[in-house]
């Protein structure tokens, strides 16, 4: 599973549906681009600005697959990939990464080394890390379902050693907690533009939960948002504290105050998505097989090594 793989050049249709007053000045491209497809279920996009490359998971098929945004080529980034699922970038632009089949979060080092995060808590091994996101203080913070020890499928079968479905975080030392331990499956996760809120879906209830950040620790966790088709599973937040989030008709996109303002229909079931291009305004969707993209007029807020604006 080497050298380059033919992308499906092509388009579809992207349809925007306004559901409050407050998303008339959002809309975008009226096609999608498909830059690829061929996967079993595409996941974990993550945009490097240094390379101009978008890298995603396809977890079944146990594969990193790179889309360069130069000559749109795609090719395999890394396999065997330990049933990669959510990526991002930490402060000095370095991959992390979920393993479902590894059971750990893991650091692609600038020269090509891998690092291990974190794979046990108290002695005890992970379930198989989901998503991840990078404080800018350095601290990673990730949800830890079951989905890759259930079957063979994303993963390897195995049993729960840590007692349920948790979030962490491992501080910029190194040590791992525990930061969150009421949720059925915790999935995508990410900070409100001041890092004083984490919002963190929860898979299993198709629901956002918001909470405060105090340091290393969370308070609160109240309902943000309901799933109204299918479930929540990855989001992102743009400049204006919007979230957009995936569901099974599309992307849902919420205020900061909790209301449904619109949504972006999508051909496929979405997992995940995440802003790229040169000015964040380029939307990138991994949804079940395949890999879209389109301009919008919103733009993705910066990630911990991005500037400040």
């Amino acid at each position: 599973m080497t050298g380059i793989l033919e992308p499906l050049a092509g388009t579809a249709p992207a349809v925007w549906e306004k559901l409050d007053d407050r998303f008339a000045g959002i809309r975008g491209d009226r096609q999608f681009e498909r830059l690829w497809t061929g996967g079993r279920w595409v996941e974990g996009p993550v945009y490097s600005p240094a390379g101009r490359y978008l890298l995603w998971s396809d977890i079944p098929n146990d594969r990193i697959l790179r889309w360069d945004e130069t000559s749109y080529q795609v090719s395999v980034f890394r396999h065997p990939a330990g049933n990669t699922n959510g990526h991002t970038l930490d402060t000095e632009g370095r991959l992390v990464s979920c393993e479902h089949g590894n059971r750990r979060v893991t650091r692609t080092e600038h020269h090509g080394a891998i690092t291990v995060l974190a794979s046990e808590y108290d002695g005890k091994r992970l379930n198989s890390p989901n998503d991840v996101v990078v404080k800018r203080d350095g601290s990673v913070w990730f949800t830890d379902p079951a989905y890759g020890i259930d079957s063979d499928y994303e993963g390897y079968k195995g049993e729960i050693e840590t007692g349920g479905c948790h979030v962490y975080r491992v501080a910029p030392d190194g040590a791992l907690s525990r930061v969150a331990d009421d949720f059925d499956r915790p999935n995508g996760l990410a900070f409100s533009l001041d890092e004083s809120l984490l919002y963190i879906a929860d898979s299993a209830q198709g629901t956002i939960r918001v909470f405060t950040v105090d340091g290393d620790k969370l308070s609160g966790g109240e309902l943000f948002a309901q799933c109204t088709n299918g479930i929540f599973d990855g989001f992102r937040l743009d400049t204006e504290g919007r979230i957009w989030a995936s569901a099974a008709d599309g992307i849902h996109v919420y205020h900061p105050d909790g209301s449904l303002l619109g949504k972006l229909h999508v051909p496929e079931t979405v997992s995940n998505l995440v802003w790229g291009g040169a000015k964040r305004n380029r939307l990138f969707i991994t949804a079940t097989t395949s890999i879209y993209s389109l301009f919008t007029t919103a733009n993705g807020a910066p990630g911990p090594y991005g500037p400040r604006r």
